[in-house]
């Protein structure tokens, strides 16, 4: 089998080339939309305590729907192909980003806050300076998560017409080409470890420079 594998690559190297492009094009405007979306609402909540839960709940819900029927109930919408699995891809995404951002600022010595206000610190300040930079460990742990899980995901994209590796296990599955199958899924773990391995060395860098432990 990996003699049939590594065949495919070879003899289907541009097509697995497009692929591969299409998938890193899905997944990055995911995670780009829902880093900043997520980061803006975990921010908003843990400042404004009572609309935690609502937000939570909600993300919570959305999360426990699988994600080839989600794809299925934003298609009337937003028709087939990339960007409805962009849009599903980033609202699955949110989760983890609202959740360890809350999590991170909310974990944060309140006595550490209490001493920034008695220096005159404005309620900015006192979030750039001191909440963000202590919640960043928790906050990259969550990025880091949803960048593996939105790659891994992405590999489905290809039941609603959208591109990415899905396309391969798609096609390997639909004539019975277990060599193609797995083609395809090989390539999606390898990015997303390649991607997972590049987060945590920024995150060590970020560390470093921020001289967090």
């Amino acid at each position: 089998m990996i003699k049939e594998v590594l065949k495919i690559y070879m003899e289907r190297g541009d097509f697995f080339h497009q692929l591969i492009l299409e998938h890193l094009e899905i997944s990055g405007i995911s995670i780009i939309i829902a880093t900043i979306i997520g980061g803006i609402l975990g921010v908003l909540i843990s400042e404004f305590k009572k609309t935690s839960p609502i937000i939570l709940g909600i993300t919570n819900f959305v999360y426990t729907i699988p994600a080839i029927s989600l794809l299925g109930f934003l298609i009337p919408f937003s028709g087939i192909g990339n960007t409805t699995a962009i849009i599903a891809l980033t609202i699955y995404a949110l989760l983890p980003m609202i959740r360890n951002t809350y999590t991170g600022i909310e974990n944060i010595d309140t006595s550490i806050i209490e001493a920034a206000k008695g220096m005159g610190s404005t309620s900015f300040e006192i979030l750039y300076k001191v909440k963000l930079p202590l919640a960043i460990t928790v906050i990259l742990a969550g990025i880091r998560n949803m960048v593996v899980m939105t790659i891994a995901l992405a590999g489905i994209a290809s039941f609603i017409g959208a591109g990415g590796l899905g396309v391969a296990i798609y096609r390997g599955i639909t004539t019975n080409n277990t060599a193609m199958t797995i083609a395809g899924s090989l390539l999606i773990a390898l990015i997303a470890l390649i991607a997972d391995f590049l987060i945590g060395y920024g995150e060590k860098i970020i560390k470093r420079r921020w001289r967090i432990k």
